[in-house]
């Protein structure tokens, strides 16, 4: 059961006691050698891997985390209860985490970017850190006002236990070993994959300012999930699978559910989404100008320059004020505009915004160099106004 301390509070220790279910989940599958594997219980398996598997991602992650498409309180109620049967935590406790993920996706702040901490940290280490233990209710307000839920947070192996029991009425030590924990394994590790698999191997069709990526194999294992980068590019659509050959398990279920008025308003992605034609914003222009920025190195940089400045009559000050006034004087290693943009060009797709990226870019790679190029001349007069000084003369290299 997460305990809600406060999330500005930093830890680095595991939690052993959440730690120690997790492992005893996985050992216990091997006791299949003991329990025997009937074809009750594989059938129990299979059953209740989809069906927590839809629980997941129409659930978790598409209602509760985006609001995606709108249904009854009393389907809510039961996407919940089975979404929190296959042990992953509270309904809250997810959607918040995963609005949190994608307010910062890939970036220092996200609770399990592989590209920061790692492929294991990010695919299952990070939910037994005790910085990661907290669930931030304010993130969820929207859905922590409902009492059953705010129940099931409290109680949130209670579904995990009640669907355990069953499975050992049903199938007996086999339906509890095979049907229960073979089909909780698979979830968790299927689940976990989108964090860290979708993170690093597939295809992106989008530029999103992150690391997310279109993977098939593992949308036909998710249920459409693997879909990754359509669904960082347009969050909150119900479909994820935006061509006619992304299978999209989910969406179909959810379109068929709404034959029937079970779920409504499904969102789907606009035409200028799927056509590749969306102006992207501003933090995802930041974030993918800084990938093309982390392409150069500012040290290697601002050394030719300063050997240059040695060998020619040119001051620092010249060079800062070419910078800022993109002149047509060619510094030293400094890559042009052009060659930005053809290095943009080679690593992104296709975007109406690949000039904002590429002028941003610049901005960015201009104001690395220039502090190196500023900082030691001010650290040597030990000014301590630094920061703001530097801001100025990058900003207005001409004042002296």
């Amino acid at each position: 059961m997460s305990t809600d301390i406060d999330p500005g509070q930093e830890h680095d220790d595991i939690i052993y006691p959440q730690v120690l279910p997790f492992l005893m989940i996985h050992a216990g599958s091997l006791m299949a050698i003991w329990s025997g594997v009937s074809w009750p219980a594989i059938a129990l398996c299979v059953v209740l891997y989809w069906l927590r598997m839809f629980a997941i991602t129409a659930g978790y992650h598409r209602y509760f985390s985006h609001r995606a498409y709108s249904t009854s309180r009393a389907f809510q109620f039961i996407l919940a209860f089975l979404a929190q049967s296959s042990s992953q935590k509270s309904v809250l406790w997810w959607a918040a985490k995963h609005r949190h993920h994608h307010l910062h996706s890939d970036t220092e702040k996200d609770v399990h970017s592989p590209s920061h901490k790692g492929f294991v940290y990010s695919h299952v280490s990070w939910i037994f850190y005790r910085q990661n233990d907290a669930t931030d209710l304010p993130k969820v307000s929207d859905f922590s006002s409902y009492p059953e839920l705010m129940w099931l947070h409290k109680f949130e192996l209670l579904p995990a236990i009640v669907t355990a029991g069953l499975c050992f009425l049903i199938a007996g030590w086999s339906g509890l070993v095979v049907g229960f924990l073979w089909s909780t394994v698979l979830l968790y590790h299927a689940t976990f994959c989108i964090n860290s698999l979708a993170h690093v191997h597939g295809r992106k069709r989008f530029v999103t300012g992150d690391d997310s990526r279109n993977n098939w194999l593992l949308a036909l294992f998710t249920m459409g999930e693997g879909w990754h980068n359509n669904h960082h590019a347009y969050q909150s659509s119900a479909q994820q699978g935006f061509r006619w050959w992304e299978v999209d398990a989910t969406y179909c279920i959810l379109v068929t559910l709404s034959w029937f008025g079970i779920v409504w308003n499904l969102k789907r992605p606009p035409e200028q989404v799927l056509r590749n034609e969306q102006r992207l914003g501003s933090r995802a222009i930041k974030r993918t100008a800084e990938q093309l920025v982390a392409r150069f190195n500012p040290e290697s940089i601002v050394l030719a320059i300063k050997s240059s400045v040695h060998q020619t009559e040119l001051s620092v000050r010249d060079v800062l004020v070419q910078l800022h006034h993109r002149a047509d004087v060619h510094l030293p290693n400094m890559p042009t505009r052009g060659q930005l943009l053809a290095e943009a060009q080679a690593m992104f797709a296709k975007t109406t915004s690949l000039d904002d990226i590429v002028d941003r870019a610049y901005e960015l790679l201009v104001e690395a160099v220039g502090s190196f190029l500023v900082v030691p001349t001010l650290v040597a007069v030990a000014n301590p106004n630094l920061e703001r000084k530097v801001g100025i003369l990058l900003r207005h290299p001409h004042i002296r």
